[in-house]
């Protein structure tokens, strides 16, 4: 049975003191039924590195990270540089930097390369806009996203990864697939990554991101090919981010 993960991306949220409260309130829960993974900000991981020092029960990582090991690249961050501040995980593809900061497939493909060859896991995000979705394009635009990242890596590579299917009309408007829309994508999935290698298939985690809260988790949970979640906005608040946890169980 496949492990169940819930993620955290707090994106471009948090002061020095809120990491601290929200990380401590984390850490003072004890075990949790399933992985537990947060994303803070880029210049907040240090000070989650120390607070987390010693406790293996609570895993961090990065929002975004370059292919590049070094260079001219103002503003960006190696893969290298965050395996050295103790990232597990780096977040590529998010719908956020694909849509906002014009991202393609191609490089979302460089960056999971450059993640596992630091030995980093990559979360692979997927997923389609609201006008895909009207059109009936839902799991040709999933599949593309995929098939960019395989045709680059390879099959096996995908193996070392973890998906997020995140529908993009469902980010951050309150809004939130059903879980039996939500079932169908994963499953299909699921299914394409069968025909290419059925272990793998089996094996990997695919999560759920789009508008998951305390509420609907364990309605999504209970779905045969959802693995967890990324949560967004409910993950800024200790409360509601354990309570997502809980629901796993």
């Amino acid at each position: 049975m496949r492990q169940r993960l819930v993620a955290g991306n707090w994106k471009m949220h948090g002061t020095q003191a809120s990491v601290t409260s929200l990380v401590g309130e984390l850490i003072e829960a004890g075990p949790l039924p399933c992985q537990v993974l947060i994303f803070p900000p880029l210049i907040f991981l240090e000070q989650v590195q120390r607070q987390l020092a010693g406790r293996l029960n609570i895993a961090f990582g990065a929002q975004n990270g370059d292919w590049h090991d070094s260079g001219a690249y103002t503003g960006e961050v190696s893969m290298l540089m965050l395996q050295e501040f103790g990232c597990s995980h780096v977040l590529v593809g998010h719908s956020e930097r694909r849509s906002l900061f014009g991202e393609t497939s191609e490089q979302v493909a460089r960056k999971a390369q450059a993640c596992l060859a630091t030995g980093m896991v990559p979360v692979l995000c997927v997923g389609e806009s609201l006008a895909q979705r009207q059109a009936g394009e839902t799991i040709v635009v999933v599949e593309s996203q995929l098939q960019a990242v395989i045709s680059e890596l390879g099959i096996q590579a995908l193996g070392e990864m973890v998906i997020a299917y995140e529908p993009v009309w469902a980010i951050g408007t309150g809004e939130s697939a059903t879980p039996e829309q939500a079932e169908i994508v994963h499953v299909q999935i699921r299914t394409y990554l069968a025909n290419l290698d059925l272990n793998i298939s089996k094996k990997i985690q695919i999560l759920y991101g789009g508008s998951v809260n305390a509420t609907n988790a364990a309605e999504l949970f209970a779905q045969e090919n959802i693995d967890g979640a990324l949560v967004g906005g409910a993950s800024l608040k200790a409360e509601s981010f354990l309570r997502i946890c809980r629901a796993t169980a």
